[in-house]
């Protein structure tokens, strides 16, 4: 900006004697530039109109479907499953393992001879 007003003030001398040519040139390029720019950004602003409208329509759906009282059951079943592994922070109730689950692989249960 600085180096802008330092051209003009070297140059005032120039636009004082011919201030008509000097607004037809700012006027050309400052338009011409604005137009320039204007057709480059029309093809993104479309893009993300487009989006918006797609991102409307998808939340619409989403809303329909939750407020239908008919949804299907899930796939897995839910009665009667019990956590395996750590416990996380989302769900903290721990519970153990069945006897089973935690023996390793090939383990068999030896009594101690007595009967």
């Amino acid at each position: 900006m600085h180096d802008l007003i330092e051209f003009l003030e070297a140059n005032s001398a120039l636009v004082i004697a011919n201030p008509a040519a000097f607004a037809t040139f700012a006027v050309l390029f400052g338009g011409g530039g604005f137009l320039v720019g204007r057709y480059l950004l029309t093809e993104r602003i479309a893009n993300l109109e487009s989006r918006i409208a797609r991102r409307d329509e998808e939340i619409t759906e989403l809303k329909a479907k939750r407020k239908d009282p008919q949804q299907a059951a899930p796939m897995v079943p839910i009665v009667g499953t019990v956590p395996i592994g750590p416990p996380s922070r989302s769900n903290p109730v721990r519970q153990a393992p069945a006897k089973d689950l935690a023996r390793p692989l090939g383990y068999r249960a030896i009594g101690n001879g007595r009967r």
